[in-house]
């Protein structure tokens, strides 16, 4: 976990208070009235100067910060924006990404937040985006280089303009966030399902979770012939099916009003290694396949943050981890299996393994009736064609939870667009032989056929939502986030079930 100390004090600085600061971060509120900047230099050090040093940047907006030195010893470096009240919670992020990353460029010890003129709730948010953005930019991320990084200095930031700001939940996004990217960087030699089992093993231990692992045995035991069909491929008999169990203490401490008896399923896509099976990928398109279990990553880092914030309600997390390779065993097209729920599938492409090892998964998951599934997976490169790389895709089989959903992704600031999951896609699915197509070959609308043959593995009364990761990995980082993978999906996730409350308003729309 990154230890980062937040001092907050609601006066501002003295001037020799900034002087001793090498590293200072100031936003001011850009309202129809103007800047927010003093009438005088006295109402905080340096104010004349910048807004003189502000007017002469050109090609100024929301999101171009202003840097530059004061002419003090430490020769402070400062970086400098105007906001807007209502700017969204993704462009506050970006922001904060960037007047942060012009900080950390110099590893400092101490960074100084700026906040004067704001009302509390516009300060409140800002103090949160540049928290976040830090907590990202200092975590230190895999590293085998014989030379490795410098470690990341800063310990302390200090805030001026606003104090009270509750914290507790940013820092457990980020610890969650942090441990998603971490493992979706692992090269695949030093992530293979069995080192990954390890791992999962020990973040256990740590977190009290309940552990069980489904091996190959376990699984045929389950008829689960849908994940065994892509496991069967690989020549190391490590794959299998995670089980973890969070329950909350006797005493609680959440945002959120859900009935203590109520269970949140998370399962996540943890194909640690994809080549495409005998569809063999073309050298291009393998290239990273290390980072196909982001999906399993994002539901353990997900865990992770419910558990630090105590929260009052079961979390079950499902991890299916295998490996796609080629081989004499490997799965083929045309092959018909049977996953656990007895649905009989027939093989298109084996390079659609991530919808089989998750049809078992979800089987198994949603038998246990939870109040609702969240599955991750990197699932469709349609998805990725429809929405870039920016936002992720949301499929869900309650149509009154479109609202929330949305809602929770701009919150957030990490955002979700739904897509329909109407049963007339289903027809693209039908089979000669078998009760349902894997995939179709032309690949038209993939990503709705995906979550559509997802559906047959999740029970009716189970209320569901898929995230197809296509914002897995954004190139030069995204919102708060300064690497291209973005461990997409914990922020978002908090805020639905948290703040929306998806679960609670769900039981209500079934009894009324």
């Amino acid at each position: 976990m990154t230890k980062l100390k937040i001092k907050q004090s609601p006066t501002l600085p003295e001037a020799v208070v900034m002087d001793a600061l090498g590293h200072i971060i100031i936003i001011l509120s850009d309202t129809p009235a103007g800047i927010g900047w003093p009438a005088t230099d006295n109402e905080w050090p340096y104010a004349d100067l910048l807004k003189q040093r502000w007017s002469q940047q050109k090609d100024k907006d929301d999101l171009t910060p202003l840097t530059t030195h004061l002419p003090n010893a430490a020769g402070s470096h400062v970086t400098l924006a105007c906001v807007k009240p209502d700017i969204s919670a993704f462009d506050l992020l970006t922001l904060a990404r960037k007047l942060c990353g012009a900080q950390l460029g110099y590893n400092p010890s101490e960074v100084m937040l700026l906040l004067p003129g704001l009302d509390e709730i516009l300060a409140s948010r800002i103090t949160e985006a540049v928290a976040a953005a830090l907590l990202a930019g200092v975590f230190a991320m895999p590293s085998f280089k014989s030379k490795p990084p410098k470690p990341k200095r800063l310990a302390t930031l200090h805030v001026y303009g606003v104090a009270g700001v509750n914290l507790e939940r940013t820092f457990a996004e980020a610890e969650g966030n942090n441990l998603a990217r971490y493992l979706t960087n692992l090269p695949p030699n030093e992530l293979t399902p069995a080192m990954y089992r390890q791992r999962i093993a020990e973040l256990a231990e740590q977190n009290g979770w309940n552990m069980h692992f489904f091996d190959n045995k376990a699984l045929r035991r389950q008829k689960a012939g849908a994940f065994l069909a892509v496991a069967q491929g690989s020549a190391d008999d490590d794959a299998g099916i995670v089980q973890l169990c969070y329950h909350p203490p006797k005493t609680t401490r959440t945002t959120a009003k859900i009935p203590a008896k109520q269970r949140l399923c998370l399962v996540g896509k943890g194909i640690c290694y994809d080549t495409g099976g005998n569809n063999l990928k073309p050298a291009k398109n393998m290239f990273g396949m290390h980072e196909d279990m982001e999906g399993s990553a994002v539901a353990l880092g997900t865990l992770l943050a419910l558990t630090r914030l105590k929260v009052n309600f079961s979390v079950h997390c499902w991890l299916a981890l295998a490996q796609n390779h080629i081989g004499p065993k490997a799965y083929k097209q045309n092959d018909v299996v049977t996953a656990s729920n007895g649905v009989t599938i027939e093989v298109v492409h084996t390079d659609a393994e991530g919808r089989m090892v998750l049809a078992d998964t979800l089987a198994m998951a949603s038998a246990e009736r939870p109040d609702l599934i969240i599955d991750y997976a990197t699932l469709t490169g349609t998805c990725v064609y429809a929405l870039g790389t920016s936002y992720s895709g949301a499929f869900t089989n309650r149509d009154e939870l479109m609202f929330d959903i949305i809602r929770a992704g701009r919150d957030s600031g990490e955002r979700v667009w739904p897509f329909p999951t109407d049963s007339d896609y289903d027809k693209e699915l039908e089979s000669d032989i078998a009760d349902v197509k894997q995939c179709v070959l032309a690949g038209e609308a993939d990503h709705i056929l995906a979550a559509r043959f997802l559906n047959r593995f999740v029970r009716e009364e189970v209320p569901w939502l898929h995230i197809d990761l296509s914002a897995w990995n954004h190139k030069g980082g995204l919102a708060h986030i300064p690497t291209d993978i973005s461990g997409f999906g914990v922020r978002f996730t908090l805020n639905l079930v948290l703040d929306r409350g998806v679960m609670d308003k769900h039981k209500k729309i079934e009894a009324s």
